[in-house]
C-alpha cells in the first residue's frame, strides 16, 4: 500500500488517499490539497465557463508553487 509522503516526513504512518496530480507523491485525506479547475464550453467569441471546475488534488508545496488568481 502506498504511504503519505508528507506524513513520513514528520515520522508518521499514514496510507495515501490520492496522489498530486503535478508531482505524483502520495498523499492522505489530510495533506491533499483540492484545487478547482476551470472549464469552458464553446468557441470563441460565445465561450462560456461552467460554474462548476473539475477538482484536481495537489500536495501543500505543488499548490503553493501555483497560480491560484488564475483559476478564480
Amino acid at each position: 500500500m502506498m504511504k503519505c509522503y508528507d506524513c513520513m516526513d514528520t515520522g508518521n504512518d499514514s496510507e495515501a488517499a490520492c496522489v498530486c496530480i503535478v508531482c505524483g507523491k502520495g498523499l492522505c485525506v489530510d495533506h491533499a490539497k483540492e484545487l478547482e479547475l476551470p472549464v469552458s464550453i464553446g468557441k470563441p467569441p460565445h465561450v462560456e465557463r461552467l460554474p462548476k471546475g473539475l477538482p484536481r488534488l495537489m500536495c501543500s508545496y505543488c499548490l503553493g508553487h501555483t497560480i491560484e488568481e488564475g483559476f478564480d
